[in-house]
């Protein structure tokens, strides 16, 4: 089995390499994948908002790619620049509110109110847990406490689409998301609190 899912990890590897290598020949901008990745989630997006769950989760599962894509174009082409990073990063909050946004439009179409205000939770929880640590990480070095980042949030509603449980998933990532933030305000406040804080920081008591 050992020997089996390593054989599956170097075949996929290799298989990514020469697409990525077949892409970044091309000479794309990397900074254009990562808007087709949005333009792909938005698709997805359409597909929750009238009830089809199990192909939104089959083209999130390719937005995913895209998304893996455009940073290792960006290696292979040493485009790698600190605006992408950024262009990238914002992009994807953009992604992720148009899926919550697909799920509230059809929970309020089909008048399932709980589900609107639950979608809702899940939304501002995703929302806050990157912003949260962003802010976190303009005054520490370093915020990556708690659970539920994007990669896990797009995982669970994947699965929740292909197997019809968006339900107990957007469950999952509102309580989930919730306790990540309360978790990064703390671990926050001990790290200023011990003066472990970025050069320049000037701390208010």
């Amino acid at each position: 089995m050992a020997t089996l899912s390593g054989a599956i990890g170097t075949g996929s590897k290799w298989l990514l390499d020469k697409i990525v290598g077949a892409i970044a020949a091309t000479g794309i901008n990397p900074n254009l994948l990562t808007f087709l990745g949005l333009v792909v989630n938005f698709g997805a997006a359409a597909f929750f908002a009238v009830g089809r769950f199990f192909v939104g989760a089959l083209i999130i599962f390719f937005a995913g790619f895209l998304d893996i894509l455009d940073g290792q174009v960006a290696r292979r082409q040493s485009r790698v620049t600190a605006f992408g990073a950024f262009y990238d990063s914002t992009l994807d909050r953009y992604a992720d509110m148009a899926l919550y946004m697909g799920l509230l439009v059809y929970y309020s179409v089909t008048g399932r109110t709980p589900y609107v205000v639950l979608a809702a939770v899940a939304t501002a929880g995703s929302v806050m847990v990157s912003y949260a640590r962003a802010r976190a990480e303009s005054l520490i070095p370093l915020c990556k406490v708690g659970f539920m980042e994007r990669p896990e949030r797009m995982v669970l509603l994947i699965i929740g689409g292909l197997f019809n449980r968006m339900g107990p998933v957007l469950w999952v990532i509102a309580v989930v998301s919730t306790l990540t933030v309360i978790h990064r305000i703390y671990y926050t406040w001990q790290e200023t609190r011990a003066g472990r804080v970025l050069p320049g920081i000037k701390l208010s008591l």
